[in-house]
């Protein structure tokens, strides 16, 4: 009965760990597809005075498939990783023995750490996608408004000057926008790549600290200075990028 108990408990965790990864791929594939819109649109924005616009609507349209085509592959792994969970929680309250259900327990608590991390950076790449997303769309109606009054009027009078200028204006905000965002990706995905190296150790450090309980208030601390860290770091990331955006719009 044990055993069987025990092996139930392990499969649960197999699982875990399984979707755990693929979560992390996923992630990772996703945040790279939402910089690689923001650069395409870019690009397309520059060539459009001098090409059509299937081109650009076309690579849109098939980026916002493959977006929504992610985004539903991640939400059904959150949802499998959702129930391994819940079936852990459960096992884990009807264990029966104290010490034991504590290791339980603690092992359980670091998977719905896990999993809370996901579903964060999830819906955080999703609303930067939709967010960059509506940026473009707002932009080409501006160029597409900018070309129907040329071609209306066929005289490039002052007012149209104007327009252009301050047109140019937003494309240079945009263009400094857009190497702020690409440069917090290429430091999320270090910090990530980071975390599951971190994410080894922690696990070996918690086997020791079952086993030699002196170390849980090391532990414990350790852990709050680095909570201290990302709060000073998210901080100064956020007042960098507020002074950036201060920057480019005065």
């Amino acid at each position: 009965m044990a055993a069987g108990s025990s092996n139930y408990w392990e499969d649960l965790r197999k699982q875990a760990r399984q979707l755990e990864n693929e979560l992390d791929l996923k992630l990772v594939s996703f945040s790279k597809l939402c910089t690689s819109y923001s650069h395409n649109n870019s690009r397309e924005g520059r060539r459009d005075r001098y090409s059509s616009d299937t081109t650009p609507l076309l690579n849109g349209s098939s980026q916002d498939h493959m977006f929504e085509t992610m985004a539903v592959e991640i939400e059904q792994l959150l949802a499998k990783l959702t129930g391994v969970n819940d079936k852990m929680a459960e096992y884990s309250s009807t264990a029966g023995v104290t010490s034991i259900n504590a290791a339980l327990m603690h092992t359980l608590q670091r998977h719905r750490d896990i999993l809370q991390d996901y579903t964060h950076e999830f819906h955080k790449t999703k609303a930067n996608f939709q967010a960059i997303r509506e940026r473009e769309d707002l932009l080409g109606s501006v160029r597409k408004d900018i070309e129907s009054y040329k071609s209306g009027s066929g005289v490039n009078n002052r007012r149209t000057e104007l327009f252009l200028k301050e047109h140019e204006h937003l494309r240079s905000s945009d263009r400094l926008i857009e190497e702020t965002i690409s440069i917090a990706m290429a430091t999320k995905e270090n910090m990530t790549s980071q975390r599951g190296m971190l994410k080894s150790i922690q696990s070996r450090v918690n086997t020791l600290a079952n086993r030699f309980p002196a170390l849980n208030s090391l532990i414990q601390r350790i852990n709050l200075r680095k909570r201290r860290d990302s709060l000073i770091l998210g901080a100064v990331i956020a007042i960098c990028t507020i002074l950036l955006l201060l920057y480019a719009f005065h």
